[in-house]
């Protein structure tokens, strides 16, 4: 379904990408997935080859210190700034001129910022629940778990311990959808635990206060971001990181940005809900 890329970062990481090849068809602008803080690539192994059957190939990247990629012995290189470096090597090893990004969360963030650091790659955008300005509510449940380290013995330990930091947004989830979660979270230790798919140490920038709301620089990358090129916001009706006031101050800032709400989930979207795939069908629809 998909090969693996391994590339090199321009400090000397060895970092990990999944590829999934476009159907037959003409050639089409590539599809590149920056998932959120503490997941991987394998949050979109449902919607990557649903896109990829569209006729677009698709890139989804293990940031960082998450997934398959190398973790950085340095935590202060843990910043979107290194993170959009990254991604820009990754394009240019790939000979990827120009994509469409969608970004999860923090990966939206690195979107954002990638409009600062590389803005002609960008050829659109969608943004998963996030943007320029950030809820409190949200922040705060996302720095209360993240870097603890988790360790368990038993899939169900971990499906319970996925459950019940993520329930509030996904309160319809089925004791399935938790275990399939555990599973793309959690790898198997060769002493047979389960320890959690990222490096605690992602969150040293967070607890040195560098995860803030909002800034002047995260408002300016939106604005140029958005008014730039097509850009769509999806965010989940339930979602306490992009509240109802935060999303309509997005929409006033960039009146021509598209914009689709999923119901019954909050932060963030899987995209493989119909009201997120009717959105990126019609959206990805729209771009060449």
């Amino acid at each position: 379904m998909y090969s693996e890329i391994s590339y090199t970062s321009d400090d000397g990481l060895r970092l990990y990408a999944r590829d999934y090849p476009a159907a037959s068809g003409p050639a089409r602008l590539p599809v590149i997935c920056i998932h959120g803080l503490t997941r991987n690539s394998a949050d979109f192994e449902d919607v990557a080859p649903w896109i990829a059957a569209q006729g677009r190939r698709v890139i989804a990247v293990d940031v960082r210190g998450r997934g398959n990629s190398e973790y950085d012995s340095q935590p202060d290189r843990y910043t979107p700034m290194v993170y959009a470096n990254d991604v820009v090597k990754l394009a240019h090893d790939l000979g990827i001129e120009r994509a469409v990004f969608i970004g999860t969360s923090m990966g939206g963030l690195i979107t954002m910022t990638l409009a600062l650091r590389k803005s002609p790659l960008i050829a659109a955008a969608v943004l998963n629940d996030v943007g320029p300005t950030l809820s409190e509510r949200g922040l705060s449940r996302i720095r209360s778990y993240t870097g603890k380290g988790e360790q368990f013995t038993s899939w169900q330990q971990a499906a319970d311990y996925i459950s019940g930091i993520n329930a509030v947004a996904f309160p319809a989830n089925s004791a399935r959808e938790w275990e399939r979660w555990a599973r793309r979270a959690f790898r198997e230790e060769g002493d047979g635990t389960l320890a959690m798919r990222y490096d605690p140490n992602i969150a040293v920038p967070i607890r040195a206060n560098k995860l803030r709301s909002t800034s002047m620089a995260a408002h300016f990358a939106f604005r140029r971001l958005a008014r730039r090129r097509p850009t769509m916001l999806i965010r989940g009706a339930l979602s306490d990181l992009i509240e109802p006031a935060q999303a309509n101050a997005m929409r006033a800032a960039a009146p021509r940005m598209l914009y689709a709400e999923v119901p019954d989930v909050g932060h963030a979207p899987m995209l493989s809900e119909p009201a997120a795939q009717e959105a990126l069908r019609n959206f990805l629809a729209s771009v060449d």
